[in-house]
């Protein structure tokens, strides 16, 4: 079998993820969160992160080698990529309208520098994210209006959790108890 043609598609392939998703993992929001209520982004003043939980939740590895988690933001369901190198949780456009949330044209500013130049989007604060019993309040988001092709859980909602390790082709998130 010639594996040139397979591993040109994944140079070629992951080449091509590097240049439509940002650098997420050196985002570090610029401005004032803003707190997501009633489905619209609003001012906010809420940074801190309250979360509680009972087991831990097991993710399989997935044929394309990453890990997804279903979540429930504001009680809505979400499928999320679990990206331990984001430093917030990073929702796109369509995922952010899908869950009724809207922002306006004039709040989308630069919150970060991709590799292809500055990242725009809305720095938010989702009021409750829940990944199985595991629920955090206030976690600092963005939404990325243009150019994210997955909504990423990055570190805003797993630095709220006891423990994300990797066992074989698993990862468990949770408090460690089990």
């Amino acid at each position: 079998m010639d594996l040139k043609l397979p591993l040109a598609a994944v140079l070629i392939t992951g080449a091509a993820a590097g240049l439509l998703l940002p650098e997420l993992g050196s985002m570090a929001p610029q401005d004032e969160p803003r707190l997501l209520d009633a489905r619209q982004a609003s001012p906010a003043s809420a940074n801190g992160t309250d979360s509680a939980w009972a087991q831990d939740v097991v993710l399989a590895r997935e044929a394309d080698g990453h890990f997804y988690a279903d979540v429930t933001v504001d009680g809505q369901s979400l499928r999320m990529l679990v990206d331990t190198g984001a430093s917030v949780v990073a929702l796109t456009g369509s995922d952010a309208e899908a869950l009724g949330l809207t922002w306006d044209e004039a709040d989308v500013t630069p919150v970060a520098q991709g590799a292809s130049g500055p990242v725009l989007g809305v720095n938010v604060t989702i009021p409750e994210l829940a990944l199985g019993d595991h629920v955090a309040e206030n976690v600092q988001a963005l939404i990325i209006p243009e150019g994210l092709v997955v909504s990423l859980l990055g570190q805003s909602f797993l630095s709220t959790l006891g423990q994300v390790r990797m066992d074989g082709d698993q990862m468990i998130v949770g408090n460690g108890d089990g």
